[in-house]
């Protein structure tokens, strides 16, 4: 049997330009399967833009340009052969609003596999399992299985939020990234997101953006700190905040910058 690789998510000298401006400088990161791991670091120190690096959807940007080497479950992914759909199944995507399309609950929820799946082998009984199997995963079937015809838009924003990621659900990923998930929510939808996002652990490798660095501490074994473009320091997130070894990490997480 070939051996796991030893990491979900992992980078080698990534380096990313927006045309002349260099957004990522040396990037190596290694984030191990099933854990939760969070980017912190001031606006603009490139978090967005290396999250959005593990799923290539940077390239949408023409003027784009990356060396080094991103390695997702141990493939790499800027191979020529990698297919960017497929890569997209697996590297789910969460961002910073709730963006549920404006049709019916059971359509979000099957959403993504309507979309990848040849239409003559999505059986009803089939489509029914997979809404049911991703509600229950992000604990909204049995607040929502007598209204899946409704639209998903009237939802509160927290069940939007968790919609989003139930869509991703039966694409069977294995990386989930989440970009500041929780920027648009109040405090008790907040609680409802990390709650969820603590009960997917294990289960998928998922990597957050977040400003909030109680939210990091409250969700993340594992964390790094970026500023200017640089991955300052990575470690356990007990670690980073309590003993830094950066003092630029222990100015920020102390509240002295940022």
């Amino acid at each position: 049997m070939t051996p796991a690789p030893p990491y979900s998510i992992e980078t080698r000298g990534l380096n990313l330009w927006y045309g002349q401006f260099q957004a990522l400088k040396n990037i190596n990161l290694g984030i191990r399967q099933g854990q939760i791991a969070a980017l912190i670091g001031p606006s603009g120190c490139g978090k967005t833009t290396l999250l959005r690096c593990l799923n290539r959807i940077n390239e949408r940007y023409g003027y784009v340009r990356t060396t080094g080497e991103i390695r997702i479950l141990g493939q790499d992914i800027q191979a020529p052969d990698v297919s960017l759909p497929e890569l997209r199944k697996a590297v789910g995507m969460v961002f910073q609003r709730p963006n549920p399309m404006p049709i019916s609950i059971y359509e979000n929820a099957i959403f993504g596999l309507r979309t990848h799946t040849p239409r003559r082998q999505l059986r009803k009984s089939d489509l029914d399992e997979a809404v049911e199997k991703a509600l229950r995963e992000v604990n909204l079937w049995d607040a929502l299985k007598d209204r899946l015809r409704a639209r998903a838009t009237g939802l509160q924003l927290a069940d939007q939020q968790k919609l989003c990621i139930a869509r991703l659900l039966p694409l069977k990923p294995e990386v989930i990234l989440m970009d500041e998930p929780c920027s648009a929510l109040d405090s008790a939808a907040t609680q409802a997101v990390e709650e969820l996002m603590l009960a997917l652990a294990g289960r998928y490798t998922i990597l957050v953006v977040t400003h909030n660095m109680a939210q990091a501490r409250r969700v993340s074994n594992e964390c790094a700190f970026m500023l200017m473009g640089e991955m300052v320091e990575f470690g356990r997130t007990e670690n980073l905040f309590l003993t830094p070894k950066d003092s630029r990490t222990a100015d920020y997480v102390e509240g002295r910058y940022g």
